[in-house]
């Protein structure tokens, strides 16, 4: 209960300041921004920037490589809320992770959209695309990013947002590897306070989901 009520505060402090506190938006450039990234006219934007936006969808790929798999199990299912990620970030995945109750188990099949984001080739091509991003924001300015993270709204939210992502992680991190039996608490906390490597290492060597296979035949049985 009080995990759920600390996410809820989160997400409620987060868009309280988005919305109070943090730097003006610039609507203009931010559309025009967003126009450059999304049409590859990327000689227009900071690398950093585009490299930081890149990661946001990064992200959204490594929690579906969980939460579609959690959401199975859930009374709720996960696909809203990372359609609601895929425009809000971090705020439209908030409200699944408060919702969601722990769960420790998998049964009945895995469909072949499962069986894609547990497998280690799923993680594998995660990983490569996060390096080739971030070996690309590399070569941004920091000093431009600085500024634009200090005047800018989007800029900014989108930088914590990331922040947010790596530190909420570990939410959902012990129930999948309880789902793997794989109870390591000191793999847990290498990939918890390793931020997004610890975790990209997690996703490409995790072991195989195990079913429950005494529910799967009790549901066979029926």
């Amino acid at each position: 209960m009080m995990k759920k009520l600390i996410l809820w505060l989160i997400w409620v402090g987060f868009i309280a300041y988005i919305v109070f506190f943090a730097p003006p938006l610039h609507l203009e450039e931010t559309l025009t921004l967003l126009k450059n990234i999304l049409t590859f006219n990327l000689s227009a934007v900071n690398p950093i920037i585009v490299a930081l936006f890149s990661l946001v969808g990064i992200w959204l790929l490594i929690y579906s490589g969980l939460l579609f798999i959690d959401g199975r199990m859930q009374q709720i299912p996960f696909w809203p809320f990372v359609l609601a990620a895929v425009g809000s970030g971090i705020l439209g995945l908030l409200p699944y992770l408060a919702l969601r109750e722990p769960n420790q188990e998998f049964s009945g099949q895995k469909d072949a959209f499962l069986r894609l984001l547990d497998s280690r080739l799923f993680g594998i091509i995660v990983s490569l695309s996060t390096i080739v991003i971030v070996a690309y924001g590399l070569l941004g300015d920091w000093s431009d990013f600085v500024q634009q993270f200090q005047s800018d709204r989007f800029i900014n939210g989108m930088s914590l947002a990331f922040c947010l992502f790596c530190v909420l992680f570990p939410t959902v991190l012990g129930d999948d590897m309880a789902r793997r039996r794989w109870n390591s608490p000191a793999i847990f906390w290498t990939v918890s306070l390793i931020p997004l490597v610890g975790i990209l290492a997690y996703l490409s060597l995790r072991p195989s989901l195990q079913t429950n296979l005494t529910q799967e035949f009790a549901v066979i049985n029926r």
